[in-house]
């Protein structure tokens, strides 16, 4: 065999070794471009700058980068803070949380609630995945009779939500720039005004940077550094594992946490009508008194969009506000439309649950 055949077929072997090698919490998607990869680390920079007030920061914040919050196990993953947020019924519609971890709330605010940092890996996915299969999933008003009505919550000018615990943000950049202003009070040409403090006006002198405090191109690069962070890959299933994916679909849970979504067609040809594991429907629903806290648009108090199951391994709280300590506790919290698969799983023979368990820890 010639040299050249032989180097032919070593190249061959890594590339295919290349293509299964597990993607890791914080890598990029597969498939992008060299200049896609430049930005995603060029916003990867701006997503873990450390801001101070005299480059912008405050005067209310949670924090001082992106990165202090999505932390573990890799930059855009999970961070341990817990927020309190605060809405107000305004006409019929609820007002926009109040994000910003300083009390006394304003007045107007009629509730409050508690809220983990979530991982934003795969987020570019689920900001593709087409409208129409959303509404799809929708279930209003219970037709088949599952006891499953998920619906979509809309923003204010009536688009479809899917971004936030309760949908509530269309896109995801417009998500990333109203984190800036409410986690760093760092506006940004998408959100120019900073926040208030208890429904009044920021004092004179207190916020000395012009507006907006960090240009267009930089909020574009963290667009593309959330955007193009991939999912990684679940573990390996066992056999135990392999009869808990079995078991998430046989006892209900699968019907809200969808496996499996497809993006639309995009110009990125690592997000173009790319089939992913997504285990959401980025719909809302009632989950329940017991897990109730605020509304939020079209969201009433026990309303939550499906979480999506994503990196599950590596989380160490579980539900919106962090109170489950263990998945078996997250799954006998779930009430409401939730209650079914609960039961269900309840009534499961302890390898049984196990076994579905383990399935989750593989995510």
């Amino acid at each position: 065999m010639s040299r050249a055949v032989v180097c032919s077929a070593v190249a061959a072997l890594c590339l295919a070794a290349a293509c299964h090698r597990p993607v890791r919490p914080g890598d990029p998607l597969r498939g992008l471009t060299r200049e896609q990869r430049d930005r995603f680390a060029r916003g990867k920079a701006v997503f873990e700058r450390t801001f101070k007030p005299e480059t912008g920061l405050g005067p209310l914040f949670n924090s001082t980068s992106c990165g202090e919050c999505h932390e573990n196990p890799k930059t855009g993953g999970r961070g341990d803070e817990v927020e309190v947020h605060a809405t107000a019924f305004r006409a019929k519609w609820c007002d926009q949380a109040l994000g910003i971890d300083q009390e006394p709330f304003p007045p107007s605010a009629t509730a409050r609630a508690m809220r983990t940092t979530v991982t934003v890996f795969a987020r570019g996915l689920l900001d593709l995945v087409p409208e129409e299969d959303i509404l799809a999933y929708a279930d209003p008003d219970d037709r088949n009779h599952d006891g499953i009505s998920g619906r979509p919550n809309r923003s204010l000018d009536g688009r479809l939500g899917r971004f936030g615990r309760k949908a509530f943000v269309p896109t995801l950049a417009e998500f990333n720039a109203g984190a800036f202003v409410a986690e760093m009070g760092i506006t940004n040409p998408a959100q120019p005004t900073e926040e208030n403090i208890g429904g009044k006006p920021i004092p004179p002198g207190v916020d000395p940077v012009p507006d907006p405090e960090i240009t267009q191109a930089a909020l574009d690069l963290t667009d593309d550094f959330v955007r193009f962070l991939a999912r990684p890959t679940p573990t390996r299933l066992g056999r135990k594992g392999r009869r808990g994916r079995k078991l998430f679909a046989e006892i209900g849970c699968a019907a809200c946490h969808v496996p499996t979504l497809r993006t639309g067609p995009s110009p990125i040809h690592a997000l173009d009508r790319k089939e992913f594991p997504a285990y959401t429907d980025l719909l809302l629903h009632d989950m329940g008194p017991d897990l109730a806290d605020i509304c939020l648009g079209r969201a009433t108090p026990s309303e939550f969009r499906t979480e999506p199951l994503i990196d599950m391994r590596h989380a160490k709280t579980f539900l919106h506000d962090g109170r489950a300590t263990t998945l078996e506790q997250a799954i006998a919290a779930h009430g409401g439309e939730g209650s079914g698969a609960r039961d269900r799983f309840g009534a499961l023979a302890p390898a049984e649950r196990k076994a579905l368990v383990a399935f989750l820890e593989s995510l």
